[in-house]
């Protein structure tokens, strides 16, 4: 009987301490069984009279990650890393070669053919509501030699009607970029002529920072009013707003800079409108982008606009 007993109780006391500690190991089990076994009272009825003792301290603890652990974390960290250089160095090189087929394309372009669409998109620009109801205007001063989409009409047209202090006869102001270095650092200055450009060491026209006063131009960033427009230059672009720059990163740069301080100030952000020949407008996500990259809201090409954003639909239909 008594043999019996024991081992009841010995099983007893065996699922008993899987149930209270199910990680422990073969060999700390017996011992265990062996300690609680032995604070047992048989009585001569051979009842179990259990005598309540806490259990013994668990020594589990979570393992240790070991050195090689380490390393392979490591080592996964590091192709992570070094997979989002490899992406972005991909990234850059698609954006080369596509940069060299364009650039190709526009030195093949006829020139007569040229010629007839800079007037068609600059006509379309000055004839759309948009146009004529905006109050301040960001553009580019078209080169030549860089094949960008004439916009010496378009400047002339907001001009023509500017007077000295910078504003037209509608209270339009026009702002022109001028590179400050090679850190991607541009500036929009407040002109009220031609007289007020001078030719800069590439020989592409940008503004004196000072007045005839001898004072500095009103700089878009300072100013008190927003413009309600962005006229963009770019080497490629497609329907659904992507642009290819020419690599330098100063209109994304002044972009980002300008819409942040729209943001902070409560203005309505402008409207992003990009000038294309027919050669340049590629297909839908043949661009390749980065998350700095700002997408356009329209496009302006020799076949007509191009409504891309939901604000271009609510400000241009």
């Amino acid at each position: 009987m008594g043999s019996l007993l024991k081992k009841a109780a010995t099983k007893l006391l065996f699922t008993a301490a899987m149930i209270h500690s199910p990680t422990l190991s073969p060999t700390t089990l017996p011992n265990l069984i062996i300690n609680t076994y032995t604070s047992f009272n048989y009585s001569s009825t051979c009842s179990l009279n259990p005598i309540l003792r806490p259990p013994p301290p668990l020594t589990y603890a979570p393992p240790l990650i070991s050195a090689v652990s380490k390393t392979m974390s490591t080592h996964a960290a590091n192709q992570s890393s070094a997979a989002t250089v490899i992406d972005h160095d991909a990234l850059l090189k698609q954006k080369r070669i596509l940069r060299t087929k364009v650039k190709s394309d526009l030195k093949s372009m006829d020139p007569a053919q040229r010629a007839q669409e800079d007037i068609a998109i600059q006509n379309i620009v000055m004839a759309a509501p948009w146009y004529k109801s905006c109050k301040g205007l960001c553009a580019y001063i078209s080169c030549s030699s860089l094949r960008e989409v004439d916009t010496s009409n378009l400047l002339s047209h907001v001009l023509q009607t500017t007077t000295k202090d910078g504003h037209s006869q509608m209270g339009r102001k026009l702002y022109v970029p001028r590179v400050e270095d090679k850190n991607r650092h541009m500036r929009m200055l407040k002109i009220s002529s031609v007289d007020d450009l001078i030719a800069n060491t590439m020989n592409i026209l940008e503004p004196n920072p000072l007045d005839a006063d001898g004072n500095e131009r009103e700089d878009v960033m300072l100013a008190n009013d927003p413009v309600d427009m962005f006229i963009l230059p770019g080497l490629a672009f497609d329907k659904s707003g992507r642009r290819l720059g020419r690599g330098g990163g100063y209109y994304d740069t002044l972009l980002m800079n300008y819409q942040n301080l729209v943001k902070e100030r409560g203005w309505k952000q402008p409207l992003l409108v990009a000038l294309s020949y027919s050669v340049q407008i590629l297909n839908e996500h043949v661009i390749p982008v980065a998350p700095y990259d700002i997408p356009i809201d329209a496009l302006v090409s020799p076949s007509g606009l191009i409504l891309i954003s939901e604000t271009a639909f609510q400000r241009c239909q």
